[in-house]
């Protein structure tokens, strides 16, 4: 139930029709109560006790909401009035060279205290890459934290996904055309004050999850038929917007794809992840992000749209997307990681190295 349906405490008139020891007298054509004073004064002690009671049971229930990550989370005033501002986020680990896992799709089980990749893994993996929403609510991100792992928290910022939580939220006004190939996708109009309320909402829950960092998606409406005429300058007033918004929770903001706007929001991400930049030979345009002491994390997907069913890549392929001796396949500060297309928790890395991280 969310906290707007619960129903309401009995308000001071409902509470004193209820009183005691009543006696009905005729006056005329009509009737009246009256009532000894003392019970008035009973009365009245009553109606004060039951209106405490009620305010009490009414403020436990809003904070078992809070522990739970609701507390309206969707409503406008969420991320700048609820306790959730109040809620330490731990400090980043994010470096230049940061090995990373991207899972998705899976909610993580951290199981007796671990998860594969880690920090002793070969390379060492201190960085991973989750769906907020397959994790809001459970204690996920505090445990890989535990583990010395920094968690980026993913959610689309520049679409409409039908099934999240506060899909109900968005206005037919807000929706552009559908994304190509993801069917119920509908790009978003990045200058709506109903858009970006939702936006800082979502940002407040990954904040209320103890998310180190969050990865926005899809702000690159701008070079796809987007149906709303998005421009470049639209991108980069959204993603400052966001970016604006995770800092004050202590949050750090990576740039998703979106080439085109580096120069217009590298001061104030933190980092880039990045699809494919050594398949479209992009790499270049990304270094301006290790130049500024700040990682990319890189996702190449050997079988493009086929999925290998967790069966490592051919070291043939490792080269070809790792060896950065090549032309275009970046260098210092590139971290890159083999993945099926849908992201699940399979991974390779250029060592040549593959794991499976488990989930549900």
């Amino acid at each position: 139930m969310r906290p707007s349906q619960q129903k309401p405490v009995d308000s001071p008139k409902d509470v004193e029709s209820c009183s005691i020891n009543e006696k009905s007298v005729e006056i005329g054509h009509g009737t009246r109560s009256r009532t000894p004073r003392w019970a008035g004064l009973i009365a009245g002690l009553l109606s004060i006790v039951l209106l405490i009671a009620g305010g009490l049971h009414l403020r436990n229930d809003l904070r078992k909401m809070e522990q739970q990550g609701y507390k309206d989370a969707f409503s406008p005033s969420a991320s700048r009035s609820s306790p959730i501002s109040k809620r330490a986020v731990p400090t980043s680990n994010i470096t230049l060279n940061s090995q990373w896992q991207i899972d998705l799709i899976q909610t993580l089980t951290v199981r007796n205290g671990q998860v594969t990749p880690n920090r002793t893994s070969t390379p060492s993996v201190t960085v991973y890459d989750i769906d907020m929403f397959n994790h809001q609510n459970l204690t996920v991100v505090r445990d890989l934290q535990k583990l010395g792992l920094t968690v980026i928290c993913y959610f689309s910022s520049g679409s409409y996904e039908p099934g999240r939580p506060d899909s109900y939220k968005f206005k037919k006004s807000d929706k552009g055309n559908e994304l190509d190939g993801w069917p119920g996708e509908y790009w978003l109009n990045l200058s709506s004050s109903n858009v970006r309320s939702i936006m800082a909402n979502r940002i407040a829950i990954a904040a209320n999850m103890g998310c180190n960092a969050i990865d926005p998606d899809n702000v690159d409406g701008y070079d796809n038929d987007n149906g709303l005429g998005l421009t470049k300058k639209d991108s980069i007033s959204f993603v400052r917007f966001l970016a604006a918004e995770a800092a004050k929770y202590g949050m750090q903001t990576g740039l998703k794809n979106a080439a085109a706007i580096i120069s217009g929001v590298l001061d104030v991400v933190a980092f880039s992840v990045n699809e494919e930049c050594v398949q479209y030979q992009e790499c270049d345009t990304f270094a301006a992000f290790p130049q500024a002491g700040k990682p990319v994390f890189n996702i190449e997907y050997p079988f493009g749209d086929r999925n290998t069913g967790d069966k490592p890549f051919s070291s043939a392929l490792v080269s070809k997307y790792c060896d950065k001796s090549s032309s275009g396949n970046g260098g210092k500060g590139f971290n890159s990681v083999l993945k099926d297309i849908d992201l699940d928790g399979f991974v390779q890395y250029c060592n040549g190295k593959s794991y499976i991280t488990k989930g549900q």
